[in-house]
């Protein structure tokens, strides 16, 4: 069976939804594409977005950042890491590592979702 996937979402389900869609439009700096009272839906790039969603409105709940890393490819971790370091709110990026040849670091959002930087 040949399934062909046009678009992918990550939904990320909050108990600290306020805190973790502040986190990634003023920290990440991702554009909300969408916005509810309970729902935010954020561009990655033309096929991939990313959304979270407040659980006291949803029937999935928070899996409290447990299991979960969000991975983006991006052209320079290095100056996003040196970005996201400088800026005067936590949580500080981890320290830079190569990882399968790549250059690549971490941090965690509010809600404890790890977030992989990589280039």
């Amino acid at each position: 069976m040949d399934i062909r996937i046009r678009r992918s979402n990550t939904i990320l389900y909050c108990s600290k939804w306020s805190e973790t869609v502040s986190f990634y439009r003023e920290r990440i700096g991702l554009v909300p594409v969408m916005s509810r009272d309970w729902f935010v839906e954020f561009q990655l790039n033309r096929g991939a977005t990313l959304s979270v969603a407040d659980q006291k409105r949803a029937t999935v709940k928070s899996a409290g950042g447990g299991g979960v890393t969000v991975s983006f490819l991006v052209d320079d971790a290095e100056t996003i890491r040196s970005r996201l370091d400088t800026d005067d709110v936590a949580p500080k990026p981890g320290p830079m590592r190569t990882i399968w040849g790549s250059q690549a670091f971490y941090i965690h959002d509010p809600e404890g979702n790890r977030l992989e930087f990589w280039s």
